[in-house]
């Protein structure tokens, strides 16, 4: 089939990648020229594990081409809104400017029977006003709300094999025309199984920030052990193995450590109680001002434990800082913990360098005041304390023993509980986790 993807950054230039690698011809539409440019010859405009490798292999087909210009949506049989909903300044509220000019611009172009699917995160009503919107000018035109579950790090397996499907129709029919029209779209991952719900507009929408505040929950509550295990003496990851084996709660996202950061855990959560307020229904989720509390407290918890591995005083101390990026195998520093940690330390007096395989490009220009030094040697030479704060695999595999040669004192403090406590101790070192004795 002929689609078009309006807004090429994470979620867009995923998405068009992929519809071409299921055989589809697909256009790739932004207002930025530097990443359509970019795009265009095989260079993903963030890391993103195998995009690259995609990009230049669907458009040796011909069948992904990417353009600043929105009127080569004409003549698509679906066309894709994939652009952000960011937070807006001062406000828990998702900023919708990005969607509703996706819209309108495309609106000129669209012809009978095309499928407006939207993709991008929204406020739930965002679906029925645009349908309406969409109606006013092309009344033939089915809109459908499709959301998207790709995790950082894993998005193109996400977007080939993902582990369902949901569409938001109007009136939540089976019969809807738009259902078989995506089934076609789709055809290989639902031929390989993957479920798929069909539901209405609303239901649809509030889908994907349902998940997302049910996974900061969790995040949050094991967070919220470590805190009184600290207090009690007891080890959170112990205890986190001993609830997970309850089939009922499961071991996944029940990790204790720095809390969540990116591009859409803590602004959905935010947007998803501002929402709820404008609906008169804001005392259902009060209980997420609290998931948002803790997953903050967690960074300046990071912040004391450093200074006690220092003796009490930050002034002056070399701290080094292993990792940038919200998480592992991505380049994305919104909100990033890590950061936010690096920054309130230098604030208190220490001597920060930050370290991160892809991230330091992005970190610099959102904290240009910090230390970077690509080389993860030269970062941890002369520290009188080192804080693994984003779990690349390269920092796990750290040996203590040759790292100890380098650092001016044996501190560490693991933000994510993912070293040998053991094996550090053994070689000499001070080690601290979050939740562990």
């Amino acid at each position: 089939m002929r689609i078009s993807v309006i807004g090429c950054g994470y979620l867009g230039a995923v998405h068009a990648a992929c519809m071409a690698k299921l055989g589809h011809e697909v256009v790739g539409i932004d207002v930025d020229e530097k990443k359509i440019k970019e795009l265009s010859g095989a260079v993903a405009p963030f890391y993103e594990p195998g995009l690259e490798e995609l990009l230049k292999d669907v458009q040796e087909t011909g069948r992904l081409i990417f353009t600043t210009d929105v009127s080569a949506a004409r003549g698509s049989d679906v066309h894709f809104i994939c652009v952000g909903t960011p937070q807006k300044k001062g406000e828990n509220a998702a900023d919708l400017t990005y969607v509703d000019a996706a819209a309108s611009a495309l609106v000129p172009y669209l012809s009978a029977g095309e499928l407006v699917v939207g993709k991008s995160t929204v406020p739930v009503g965002t679906a029925a006003r645009l349908a309406e919107m969409i109606a006013s000018s092309a009344p033939d035109v089915h809109l459908v709300w499709n959301p998207e579950f790709l995790r950082e790090g894993h998005a193109v397996s996400d977007t080939l094999q993902p582990d369902r499907f949901v569409y938001g129709v109007e009136g939540g029919s089976e019969d809807h025309p738009a259902v078989g029209i995506l089934d076609r779209i789709y055809a290989t991952p639902l031929s390989a199984g993957t479920p798929r719900l069909v539901t209405d507009h609303p239901t649809a929408e509030l889908v994907k920030t349902a998940a997302n505040s049910f996974l900061a929950t969790k995040i949050s509550f094991i967070n919220a052990m470590a805190e009184l295990c600290e207090a009690a003496g007891a080890d959170v990851t112990r205890l986190a193995d001993a609830i997970g084996l309850d089939d009922r709660i499961g071991r996944k996202f029940l990790n204790a450590g720095i809390g969540f950061g990116g591009g859409c855990l803590p602004k959905d959560i935010r947007a998803f109680m501002a929402r709820a307020g404008e609906l008169g229904a804001d005392q259902a989720l009060t209980f997420l001002r609290e998931v948002d509390a803790i997953n903050m407290r967690r960074r300046t918890r990071v912040v004391e434990l450093t200074r006690e591995l220092c003796s009490g005083s930050l002034l002056g101390k070399r701290v080094t800082v292993l990792g940038a990026a919200f998480k592992p195998e991505s380049d994305d520093v919104r909100d990033s913990p890590a950061l936010s940690i690096a920054a309130q330390l230098q604030l208190q007096g220490a001597v920060v360098t930050v370290t991160d395989p892809k991230a330091l490009e992005n970190a610099a220009r959102r904290f240009p005041e910090l230390q970077y030094e690509a080389d993860p040697e030269s970062a941890v030479t002369g520290a009188d304390a080192l804080l693994l704060l984003t779990e690349w695999q390269e920092y796990r595999d750290l040996d203590p023993h040759l790292v100890g040669e380098l650092v001016s004192s044996r501190h560490i403090l693991d933000g994510r509980n993912v070293l040998d406590k053991a094996k550090w101790r053994a070689a000499g070192w001070s080690y601290r986790g979050l939740g562990r004795p």
